[in-house]
This record gives C-alpha cells, sequence and structure tokens, in this order.
C-alpha cells in the first residue's frame, strides 16, 4: 500500500490527534507529502517536531472558517504544487438532549463538520480536478442512523454523506473519486471534545474505550478504503450491524438505540 501513497499529495484536517494523527503518522511513513491543520498551535508544533525531515506542511485553521479553509488550501498548493487526496477528517461531537440544548450547539457542530468538508473540498477541487483525485469525508455511523443525545452530530454526518454522493455524481466525467468512510466506536479525542448542552467541552466520554478500534487500525483501513477506490466504508461489527439493523428493521433498532443510550429515562451515553 505504501507505494500507493508515495509521493503523492494528502490533505488531512484535524490531524493532531485521534484518527486523524493516525493518519498523518502512516501516511508521513509511506513517503506522502503530507498536510495538516489544527485550531491549537501547540500541538502542531510537537507534531511537526516529530517528523523534522519528513514532506509534512502543519497550519494553524479552524474548518468552521471558509477563510481559514481557503487559505489552508491554497498554502497547501502553493507548498507541494497540487492536492491528490483530501481527507475531510476534522469534527467535533455532541452530547446533549435537545429539550436543555441551546441550538447553538447545533450551529457549531454544523459549521465544523458540514461547513468545514464543503469549504475545504471547494477551495481544493480545481486542483483535485486537474490531477483526478480523491475526496474523501470521515463520517459516522451516525451518518446512517440517528443518535439520541447526538442529534446534530448526526444531522452533521447525514448531510456531508447526502453532499459527497451528490458531489460523487457530479465529478464521474471529470475522473475524481469521492468516497464516505464510517468508523465505529474509535479510540480518539472525539468524545472527550464533544460539546455540552451550553457547547463547551465535556472533558470525559462515558465510553469504554477498552473495546474499542484503535485510531491506528481505523486509519490503516481508511487508507486501504482509499487505495482500492471503494465507494463506502462501514468499520466495527456494531456498525455494520447498526447500519443492517437500521435498513431492514427500523423499528426495532429504535428500540435498540434507546436501551443502549438510555437508563431510567435518562441519557447514559
Amino acid at each position: 500500500m505504501s507505494a500507493y501513497f508515495n509521493e503523492k499529495v494528502v490533505v488531512v484536517t484535524g490531524g493532531t490527534e485521534g484518527i486523524g494523527k493516525a493518519l498523518v503518522d502512516a501516511l508521513v511513513s509511506m513517503g506522502a507529502k503530507v498536510a495538516t491543520c489544527g485550531r491549537n498551535h501547540d500541538k502542531l508544533y510537537r507534531l511537526q517536531s516529530e517528523y523534522p525531515s519528513a514532506n509534512l506542511l502543519t497550519m494553524v485553521a479552524d474548518v468552521s472558517s471558509e477563510n481559514d479553509c481557503r487559505r489552508f488550501m491554497e498554502t497547501a498548493i502553493k507548498v507541494f504544487g497540487g492536492i491528490d487526496i483530501l481527507i475531510n477528517n476534522a469534527g467535533v461531537s455532541m452530547r446533549a438532549l435537545l429539550k436543555e440544548a441551546n441550538t447553538e450547539v447545533i450551529h457549531k457542530v454544523m459549521d465544523i463538520n458540514f461547513y468545514g468538508t464543503v469549504n475545504c473540498t471547494k477551495y481544493a477541487l480545481d486542483s483535485i480536478i486537474a490531477r483526478k483525485g480523491t475526496i474523501v469525508g470521515v463520517s459516522s455511523i451516525a451518518g446512517y442512523r440517528g443518535l439520541p443525545g447526538r442529534s446534530g452530530y448526526s444531522a452533521s454526518k447525514f448531510a456531508v454523506q447526502g453532499w459527497l454522493e451528490a458531489i460523487k455524481t457530479e465529478l464521474m466525467a471529470d475522473g475524481v473519486h469521492v468516497m464516505w468512510v464510517c468508523p465505529g466506536f474509535t479510540t480518539s479525542n472525539i468524545r472527550n471534545a464533544a460539546l455540552n448542552k451550553d457547547g463547551t467541552s465535556h472533558g470525559d466520554t462515558p465510553m469504554d474505550e477498552s473495546k474499542m478500534m484503535t485510531a491506528e487500525d481505523c486509519a490503516a483501513h481508511i487508507l486501504n478504503a482509499i487505495r482500492k477506490k471503494k465507494r463506502t466504508l462501514v468499520l466495527t461489527f456494531t456498525g455494520k450491524r447498526t447500519v443492517f439493523m437500521q435498513k431492514f428493521f427500523p423499528k426495532l433498532a429504535d428500540k435498540l438505540t434507546y436501551n443502549f443510550f438510555f437508563k431510567d429515562g435518562k441519557l447514559i451515553k
């Protein structure tokens, strides 16, 4: 697989931790030219310090800002000459019931997860078309099945998948491959950084991460799917089971989802 990515220019949004960091690590090791962004300067500095001699570009950027997306894509193109693969990985989750949540929380999640994907893709598009490259969206099982306490997150991932499916069809004649990948529960920072009802970080997670797929394994599956030009990728047994149940037994899926996330009528996960 390393030969496929060698010398390719790959842009990964949100590359300082979790799946994004695992993607950057794997791509650098395979000889790719990697550009990544994040909101935390110190984390980007540490990442850059790990690979002093690699073709790695790091840049402070908030994908919820269209101007930041534009500057990041333009800089990557200027430094590396173009973009072969764009992996829209940056994202944020939430954990709050609708009846308790401030609607600004949902706006914030949409701005990062959906509009971040839209804006980064738009400003990378000309270069990707010129190189007949690949556009990837890191979605979620929540893009197939709405999850309680995560209504804004689910909405953003449904939107991402619908949007990517639309542009996939638009770009077929241009030779551009578009795909979306849906990790199941993965050991990453997205739950720790999940927004609460007021739009601030929870800072903890009720999930047991010992039984989850590692970010490194998830990244390996994603890169293999990119190489094989898959349409979609759903990861973990639980994730595949959820998608199957939602498609064929939606009423039962409602009940099972409720039982998983609630105890005595209270959201526990």
